[in-house]
């Protein structure tokens, strides 16, 4: 799949420190940074493909931001892959995150943006 035809905007969210409002309100926001590398582009070509998405690309980095909560199934990047991803794999991966990560299950990594989502995992 190429980079234009994916769903996601691709387009550049950082700004200017000038042109930042800081509000005082709650954004239900999540995403992870990676280093870019093999393992990297098949994770953001595969969030790509989600609704609500934004992958941007830096000359070192990928980071992708969602709405809510994130959610990376091991198997399915596997396939985009073309080998085994696992938990343990993405994590280590993963430079830096925000919102909560919780790893549902052997196959499954959530980040959450809304916190009241998260009470099921850790009450």
């Amino acid at each position: 799949m190429s980079v234009s035809s994916r769903s996601a905007t691709n387009h550049n969210i950082f700004q200017k420190m000038g042109d930042i409002v800081f509000n005082q309100t709650i954004s239900h926001q999540c995403g992870v940074t990676m280093n870019d590398s093999v393992e990297a582009r098949a994770i953001a070509e595969f969030m790509g493909q989600k609704p609500a998405v934004t992958v941007t690309y830096q000359p070192a980095l990928i980071r992708i931001d969602g709405e809510g909560k994130l959610v990376f199934k091991m198997d399915e990047i596997s396939e985009i892959l073309g080998k085994e991803m696992t938990a343990e794999i993405f994590e280590v991966n993963t430079s830096t995150h925000y919102g909560r990560m919780i790893r549902v299950d052997d196959n499954t990594v959530t980040l959450f943006g809304d916190m009241d989502e998260i009470r099921q995992y850790i009450e």
